[in-house]
């Protein structure tokens, strides 16, 4: 059996509805605190410190290898792909072995990966030096979302499962808008010296994870023992032959690829190109961005809980349709403060539909998992997201390159209107534990069987929430 861990003090309460133990969801950040168990909070207290490193970094990488190694600009931007590639490359295999041996010795070899990248990156001096070290913190990126999601979901369930998502996102939006700020002030293009700096640090935040894993979270197993009894693992075959999982997979990867697909390359080129602002209002437009994920999220979290993921996951579509059209009308008033403002309201609008992805879509993945298959979940889950990242930003170069600023918008907008069905075909399939309702509600389509069960023991008095996963 997978253990589990249960604070008899939380603060999560239970009653018996017709004779079935039903939990009251926590309210309140304290509330949640509270009914946290011990390796929950662990997780979740160190977050913000460890992303802070990457936000350092992230920002200044590819400047780093341009303008300080002296890089061309197109093998920079080469090199950066590199991240992203060799991620999508190493998820597959990643969830299974952390099915098979759990995501704590997945979770250390890609810690470990992403600490000799980073500092082997500080020293780079050819291409090929920084290629190795590129690949490295690839691994890392490929394993580490399935394998810290894994460990979240083994620790907590239920409604505080989908708490942690969300606050989860919001802490890793804080560490790395702060550490993006620290070091937009502290580098310095003609001092070497100071990259070198902020990627050792980078590196040296990876070692507040491992000591959790090797610390406090040392007991924690992610799969289940084998059981001559029960029916065989299947592989990722199998799990994404079951349609809800082939449209939750498609809605994900269509999500990233208008949305976070966008905010490295098509946001900036269109805002820069087409509505004409400054480097500052962007600048400024990412603070916002990661100001409303910070302050709204708790709330947004309180408003969405009961209801249904598939809805809340079509009123986001709705939200960002909003946002880009304000992106697209801030184009039609190039290089006003209308523009400006238009950049900085879409980013604002943006952010507020983030709030209600983030701890929707993985809480789905984790509800119709079961622990034995885990890995493998969330892994497509992450190759769908990685996926949308990749083809995002070259479907805007593509578009914006050729001039066609009113197709992007479109493209954008229709993609939204995609969601919304999507979604709509999910809700027809999903059982109704996995889409955040009452257990006694079935989904719309009568064929659909129940989630399986999960292999943890109930709860003897209360319910704990979840950690989460610092990527």
């Amino acid at each position: 059996m997978v253990e589990s861990y249960r604070r008899p003090d939380a603060a999560e309460r239970f009653a018996d509805v017709g004779g079935v133990r039903q939990d009251i969801p926590v309210t309140g950040m304290r509330g949640f605190w509270a009914a946290l168990p011990t390796e929950g909070r662990w997780l979740l207290s160190t977050v913000a410190i460890q992303t802070l490193g990457r936000g350092l970094t992230l920002p200044f990488t590819i400047i780093y290898l341009h303008e300080v190694r002296g890089f061309e600009l197109g093998l920079s931007g080469a090199l950066m792909s590199l991240i992203a590639i060799t991620g999508l490359v190493v998820t597959g295999p990643g969830g299974t072995l952390i099915d098979r041996f759990g995501a704590k010795v997945v979770l250390l070899v890609g810690l470990s990966a992403m600490i000799v990248g980073c500092a082997l990156l500080a020293f780079a001096t050819t291409p090929a030096v920084a290629a190795v070290a590129l690949v490295l913190i690839g691994i890392n990126f490929g394993v580490s979302w399935p394998g810290f999601n894994a460990l979240i979901a083994t620790i907590v369930e239920g409604e505080l499962r989908q708490q942690y998502f969300g606050i989860n996102f919001a802490l890793v939006n804080l560490g790395i808008g702060v550490g993006g700020i620290v070091g937009g002030f502290f580098i310095d293009v003609d001092d070497p010296g100071t990259f070198t700096t902020i990627f050792l640090v980078d590196a040296a935040t990876s070692l507040i994870p491992m000591a959790l894993l090797l610390g406090p979270l040392r007991h924690v197993r992610t799969h289940g023992e084998h059981d001559a009894d029960a029916p065989p693992v299947g592989g990722y075959r199998e799990i994404i032959r079951q349609p809800v999982v082939l449209w939750l997979t498609l809605l994900t990867f269509i999500s990233v690829f208008i949305g976070y697909g966008q905010m490295e390359a098509g946001f900036p080129a269109f805002a820069r190109q087409v509505a004409e602002v400054s480097t500052q209002v962007i600048g400024f437009a990412f603070a916002i961005n990661t100001a409303v994920i910070v302050l709204l999220q708790f709330t947004v979290l309180k408003l969405i809980s009961g209801h249904r993921r598939t809805r809340v996951m079509q009123v986001m579509a709705l939200v960002w349709a909003v946002s880009w059209l304000l992106l697209g009308g801030a184009g039609l008033l190039p290089d006003t403060l209308a523009a400006a403002i238009g950049v900085l309201a879409f980013m604002g609008v943006f952010a507020f539909g983030e709030t209600m992805l983030q701890p929707t879509v993985p809480a789905v993945y984790n509800d119709l998992a079961a622990d034995r298959n885990r890995g493998r979940y969330n892994a497509i889950n992450s190759a769908a997201f990685q996926g949308g990242a990749i083809a995002g930003p070259v479907a805007a170069g593509v578009l914006l390159e050729h001039g066609l600023d009113a197709w992007y918008i479109a493209v954008m907008v229709l993609g939204c209107a995609g969601i919304v069905l999507l979604a709509l075909a999910v809700e027809r399939r999903i059982p109704a534990s996995a889409n955040g309702v009452p257990e006694g509600e079935a989904p719309s389509d009568p064929s659909i069987e129940p989630a399986p069960p999960s292999t943890q023991p109930a709860p003897p008095s209360t319910q704990p929430a979840p950690p989460s996963a610092a990527d």
